[in-house]
């Protein structure tokens, strides 16, 4: 096979050991979309040690990746961050450790970019902390859910966070508002959850007994009249888990516009409410290396505090 001049032979190094071919490829080529990355790894563009390999083979320390010259057309390239994104990212770091950081993710920001996003928050971070050869989501939040989210620096800590994820030894709390009063004496909700697509492709998640097994807990925070400030703990961590355990519930969450009521609709428009209120005010996780336990928390954001405001002061 002739090399172009253009072609980069790269060694993984230790910090990259056992990251997956396509993941290694995205924090390496700036600007490229999964969907081109899957394209040149399936037609043999990359390889590993001069063999042909799949997006999910894993890298062993001194493979040598061979990656291809990136031409992007611009309707496929990933959108260059923009300085407004790349201030609010650089100043919403809430605490950094050796291999692992906390970002206080905007509200309206995808994690990831794909189905028609150009830029998601990993996409962004990768341009903004190009310091870093390894940056990788340990959870996800929901794209209107604002927040303590937490990303590795290394694959070892990647691992290490995955497993405390698994094994239930991270701690996250969400601040919600609800419609209606909730019941004090309601304080978890269990209800298997089952992903769907509607006939448009958007993703949505419905109460099913064949789906998968799901708790979340409940505490009221504060009482209104008309709506409750709640607080959230996913036991388990499925795909919209708390919007969908509140509105079965009864009590959808204020600016769901997935899961959201005529009721929750109508007092999110009373309250001046143009955001979902979900809000993941903090989070404990062991450190990957010490094992030594951190609690960051995230300040309710002001357009949230703002509603909150009101709400006290209709009483």
């Amino acid at each position: 096979m002739a090399e172009g001049r253009d072609v980069q032979w790269v060694e993984v190094t230790e910090g990259q050991v056992g990251q997956r071919v396509d993941n290694f490829l995205l924090t390496r080529m700036k600007g490229a979309p999964r969907a081109l990355i899957y394209r040149i790894v399936r037609k043999g563009e990359v390889r590993v040690n001069k063999k042909r390999v799949k997006a999910d083979t894993r890298l062993a320390l001194g493979d040598m990746v061979r990656i291809p010259p990136l031409r992007l057309t611009p309707r496929e390239a990933v959108r260059e961050v923009s300085d407004n994104l790349r201030n609010l990212l650089a100043g919403s770091v809430l605490l950094e450790g050796r291999d692992w950081l906390v970002i206080n993710k905007p509200s309206g920001l995808a994690v990831h970019g794909g189905s028609g996003v150009k830029i998601g928050l990993i996409e962004a971070l990768r341009q903004v902390r190009e310091d870093l050869d390894f940056l990788e989501l340990v959870h996800r939040l929901d794209r209107d859910t604002s927040g303590c989210l937490l990303l590795a620096k290394s694959r070892p800590a990647l691992l290490a966070l995955n497993a405390s994820l698994k094994e239930r030894q991270m701690d996250k709390q969400y601040l919600a508002l609800v419609a209606g009063r909730w019941p004090a004496r309601r304080d978890f909700v269990s209800a298997r959850l089952d992903r769907f697509e509607l006939a448009n492709g958007e993703r949505r998640v419905r109460v099913d007994a064949a789906g998968k097994v799901a708790r979340t807990r409940f505490a009221v925070r504060e009482a209104f009249e008309k709506v409750t400030l709640v607080e959230a703990e996913p036991v388990t961590g499925r795909t919209h888990q708390i919007r969908v355990h509140a509105a079965h519930a009864g009590h959808p969450l204020l600016g769901d516009d997935k899961y959201g009521s005529r009721e929750s609709q109508r007092l999110s428009a009373t309250l001046g409410l143009s955001r979902l209120f979900l809000h993941a005010a903090s989070l404990t996780f062991p450190e990957p290396s010490s094992g030594r336990p951190v609690k960051i928390k995230a300040p309710l954001p002001s357009e949230l505090e703002a509603v909150l405001d009101r709400t006290r002061q209709s009483r």
